[in-house]
């Protein structure tokens, strides 16, 4: 696996590769990222990952500063998964200078959900997502990049970003990845307690459970979801947890569902100081 730093080199790296396929990260790698890298692997001639923390999509009051970062374990992750290349530009690599040139998405998917209560986000997602991609697929006739489903709407935002742009790029999902309890596989579940280990997993449950009731009240979905996402919020309330949203929506678009839509369920609480987000295909 060849490491670069910088996008010259990086280029050149992949001046021979036809087709790359892409998987960006933040790091503090787990399973879910090399599952996405074995995903990526055959769908392309040169596999290519990057590590860079976004200051861009962190809110000032957000943990930029204390977001793990595990350089040599992900090394070996990634040198162990096939990966040939990883990018991994240093601040003044991606942004030389003051990023006034900024991707805002459509407000209609990204103002809601993550989007409403971290103001901001898919600007900074956006945006760096754009330039990581101009990084790798420049003079790239076609490329495939590969996101985790569970980041649900920002694999939306994304997929948007690149219809809307027309970039040549076909963009990949791969299902969230989860320990044998059920919790979904996140960086920041380093950040939790055994105790609150012990805990998180109840915010897949309550999602579950939405889920069921919402496809029980199918018939009378857009009169009865109000009342089961209050339960749903009131119930994870009572452990102890701090929700900002439990919520189901329509698979398509993320707007609010009528009967017969394909739905998901997503969730976004706090345990402790630690914010968790998950999601649900139902």
């Amino acid at each position: 696996m060849r490491i670069v730093h910088s996008i010259v080199e990086l280029r050149q790296q992949l001046a021979s590769a036809q087709h790359p396929a892409f998987v960006p990260t933040m790091g503090n790698l787990h399973a879910g990222h090399i599952a996405l890298i074995a995903q990526a692997k055959p769908l392309g001639d040169c596999t290519v990952a990057s590590i860079f923390v976004n200051r861009l999509q962190f809110l000032p009051h957000e943990d930029f500063d204390s977001y793990p970062r595990t350089w040599e374990r992900d090394c070996a992750q990634l040198q162990a998964a096939g990966c040939d290349v990883l990018f991994a530009p240093r601040e003044h690599d991606l942004y030389p200078e003051p990023q006034t040139f900024k991707v805002h998405a459509d407000p209609v998917l990204a103002d809601i959900l993550e989007g409403h209560f971290r103001p901001g986000f898919f600007t900074g997602l956006s945006t760096v997502v754009m330039k990581l991609f101009m990084a790798v697929f420049a003079g790239k006739a076609q490329g495939t990049a590969v996101f985790g489903k569970k980041d649900y709407q920002q694999l939306m935002v994304i997929r948007q970003m690149v219809r809307q742009f027309a970039l040549p790029i076909e963009i990949t999902s791969g299902a969230t990845c989860r320990a044998a309890d059920g919790l979904a596989l996140s960086s920041r579940n380093g950040y939790l307690s055994e105790t609150e280990r012990a805990e998180a997993l109840h915010l897949s449950l309550a999602l579950r459970t939405l889920g069921r009731d919402a496809l029980a009240s199918a018939n009378g979905l857009a009169q009865h979801l109000p009342q089961l996402e209050a339960q749903a919020m009131q119930a994870l309330t009572a452990r102890g947890w701090k929700p900002d949203y439990l919520t189901v929506r329509r698979r398509s678009d993320l707007q609010a569902p009528q009967a017969g839509d394909d739905l998901v369920v997503l969730g976004a609480a706090r345990l402790g100081d630690t914010r968790l987000i998950d999601n649900l295909e139902v």
